[in-house]
This record gives structure tokens, sequence and C-alpha cells, in this order.
């Protein structure tokens, strides 16, 4: 264990609302909680929680830990883990990442062209979640935790993000809707079907690609409503279906959300399809990288 056990109770403790609720989830008795929160709080020197008569109020330092301190449980988790593959010398595994944003199907689809050109190249898949901070922290560190992920990309992105990309195919934008929503059974959509819509766009500045579209609905269909959001993952189609607008997708998200449907559009907007790595990637992506210049 790299990091402070406490973290995990801490953790808990957030998510419960007390310290009763997170004995009864950890299996242990609440004094045995509280004593362990208090030690952590003098350890790091600072106050996480405000005891009142209503209950436990989170004070802003605790807000801020509590943001990290996943990051930091996984980062540490994933330490280890690249400790004892290191000692097995295994040069050719290739780390993957994968998350509802990134699904891996690419790589089942290749993988046996792949192997036939490298056959002793293997994959390993390492789940990830989808926030702003694993966003910022993996995609400028490809190569430590995470070899390649797969996933749409231009150049906007990769610069933002301070990675690579090797291109596939071209994926054409699409629509999610709820399986509710008035154009779930249309098998394609036009932008005369959007009228009247909010149509969720991720915040400007993220893809040259996503910024030409919201340019062109802007000028030429105003009769659109645009609505920002700032990352895509699982909330961004929650807040599709709970509020039954429209979000800006790829077909390969289809799984993403059980109460989605993800439809074409008739429009002519792609975005390159393909794998993210490390601006220097390591000598077995960049056989990766060749085995799929040879086979896509």
């Amino acid at each position: 264990m790299m990091y402070n056990p406490q973290l995990d109770t801490f953790i808990c403790v957030v998510e419960a609302g007390s310290f009763s609720k997170a004995a009864e989830e950890l299996y242990i008795s609440a004094p045995a909680v509280i004593k362990q929160i208090n030690s952590l709080e003098n350890s790091l020197n600072l106050q996480l929680f405000e005891r009142t008569h209503r209950g436990l109020i989170i004070t802003e330092a605790g807000k801020s830990l509590y943001q990290d301190a996943k990051y930091l449980i996984q980062y540490s988790k994933e330490s280890l883990i690249r400790a004892q593959e290191a000692m097995n010398h295994n040069e050719e595994i290739i780390r993957v990442g994968i998350s509802p944003m990134t699904p891996p199907e690419v790589f089942v689809e290749l993988w046996p062209k792949i192997q036939k050109i490298y056959p002793e190249m293997k994959f390993k898949l390492i789940t990830f979640e989808n926030t702003p901070e694993n966003a910022r922290e993996i995609l400028a560190n490809m190569g430590k935790n995470i070899d390649v992920i797969a996933g749409i990309f231009d150049e906007t992105m990769l610069e933002l993000r301070g990675c690579d990309g090797t291109e596939i195919s071209r994926e054409p934008f699409c629509v999610a809707v709820s399986i509710h929503h008035r154009l779930a059974k249309k098998e394609k959509i036009t932008l005369d079907d959007l009228a009247g819509e909010n149509l969720m766009l991720m915040k400007r500045g993220w893809s040259y690609y996503g910024d030409m579209l919201r340019d062109d609905m802007m000028k030429n269909h105003p009769e659109i409503n645009i609505v920002d959001f700032n990352l895509y993952n699982v909330e961004a189609f929650n807040r599709c279906e709970n509020n039954n607008e429209v979000l800006l997708a790829f077909k390969s998200w289809e799984s993403v959300h059980p109460l989605i449907r993800i439809i074409p559009v008739e429009w002519d907007y792609t975005m390159p399809f393909g794998i993210l790595h490390s601006k220097k990637p390591s000598i077995k992506v960049k056989r990766l990288i060749n085995a799929i210049n040879k086979v896509k």
C-alpha cells in the first residue's frame, strides 16, 4: 500500500454523509471510523469536516482532498502494477486505457491482423474514469500508466491534451437522444428535425471540427438551441436523457447509456478516430502504430 489507507475511509465518509453510515459500509465500528478521520486530519494538519449537531459538513479543504484522493489511490495501485510488470520484462504488452467514451472494440477488429505482423504483441485493458483530472493527467502522460487509448481526436484536442494520435478512420458526427425522445424512432435525422431542440455541444475550444459545426449551427440554423457542457462522460449522457436534450455523439458510444439511442444526421461533419498515444511513443507503441498503418 503506497498511500495512506485512511484516504479510503475518508472517501467513504464523504460519500456516505456520516460516520455511522460509513462504518456500516466498511464493516467496522463508528468509533473506529472517527478515530481514522481524526488521525488523518492530524497527520495532514487539516480540518476535513465540521462536526455539527445536524451532522457532518465537509470543509473546503475536505472538498479539495476528495477531488484528488480517488486519483491518488488509483495512481498508487497502478504504480504497483507497473512495478510488478517490470519484473516480468515483457516489453510487448500494450496497456490499453478503456472507459465508456473510449471503448476497445477497434482492437477486437484489428487484433487478428496485428498479431499476424507482431505475434508476440499482447494487450492489457486498464479501466479509467472520465473526469477532467484524468483527461489532463492520463493524456499528458501517455506511456506511464496507459500506452494507448482508442477514441476521437483532432489537432486542436491533441494540442490541448499534450499527446499525439494515429488515425484509423473518419467517424461522422451523430446525435444521441433518449429512447423516449420524439426523434428516437427515426433512422436518420435532418437539420429541420432539430429545430427547437437543445443541442448539447462541448464547450468551444476542445475540437476544430466541433467548433466548425457550432459556427455553422449558429450562423445558418439559429432555430437550433446550442447548450454547452464541459466534458464527454456518463454524466453528459445522463443530462441528455433526463432533460430530453440532443447530444452530439458518435456511433461507437452506443453502449454508454441503456436509455440513449444514437442516430446519424444528414450533414457532412466527421472527426478522426484512432489511437491516442505519447508524442514520443515507446518502441512497442511504434510497432503497434506501424501495424495499424499496414492493416487499417
